[in-house]
């Protein structure tokens, strides 16, 4: 593991009780770099990052983040390391507002109000919509609105890593833009690492540095992002261009 990789997955075999899901996944991020897995539903790729977040364990294999050895770790030991993740279907506290929401992010870190105030002016700034929406209720907000607090949310635990599933899932492309241009401001001027699941592979490519192409639970393909979209496998299977 050399001196520039963030994390790194070796063997990765899981899956759901006696179901296995994945197949020997290995893949490596590098610190300061935007990659995207990419697949159909059901490849695997949600599978994968639930093993590196710890929501799932795996059957067998390692997860070596900033090296060290966190495949035993839970979810809350990894976000104290500096993992920060934006689920798919985004789970909100629906009932709460969006700065109720946005300070759940940052419970595990158990600062003083006045680093939470400019951790909260932070997202304010990086998602203007929400610092008028502040004291509204996260269910009232709009697909796009949920999907910057649920961003956000993962941004108060300050993460190193941040790890983003299926960012444009039911979205407007002109939120999409939007979403995309923010990802690319965290990781040049805030040197946040970002891991990025997206069914959209067009906005996939468009964003990533390098891409892992996920079919029935494997990596299938891997490479950087403008010579995957080249690819004529790609271009037939996921972007419909013969």
């Amino acid at each position: 593991m050399n001196s520039n990789t963030l994390l790194k997955t070796i063997g990765i075999n899981a899956g759901y009780g006696a179901i296995q899901v994945l197949w020997d996944v290995s893949f490596e991020l590098n610190k300061k770099e935007i990659v995207c897995f990419i697949g159909t539903n059901g490849a695997g790729k949600t599978t994968f990052l639930n093993n590196i977040v710890g929501i799932l364990k795996p059957f067998c294999g390692q997860i070596i983040y900033q090296n060290q050895d966190v495949t035993q770790l839970n979810s809350p030991e990894r976000i104290k390391m500096g993992i920060g993740y934006a689920p798919e279907g985004r789970h909100l506290f629906l009932g709460l507002t969006v700065e109720d929401n946005l300070l759940m992010g940052a419970f595990p870190r158990k600062v003083n109000h006045r680093t939470l105030k400019e951790d909260l002016d932070f997202i304010y700034n990086l998602f203007k919509p929400l610092k008028g929406y502040r004291k509204k209720y996260a269910g009232n907000l709009s697909g796009g609105e949920q999907q910057m607090c649920a961003i956000g949310r993962a941004l108060m635990s300050k993460p190193i890593l941040l790890i983003i599933d299926e960012l444009s899932l039911g979205l407007a492309p002109v939120v999409v833009d939007d979403l995309i241009e923010t990802i690319i401001r965290l990781r040049d001027e805030e040197g946040i690492t970002i891991l990025i699941v997206e069914q959209d592979v067009q906005v996939a490519l468009d964003i990533a540095d390098r891409g892992y192409v996920f079919e029935n639970g494997s990596i299938a393909m891997e490479g950087y992002s403008e010579n995957l979209a080249k690819n004529k496998h790609i271009k037939t299977a996921y972007l419909g261009i013969a």
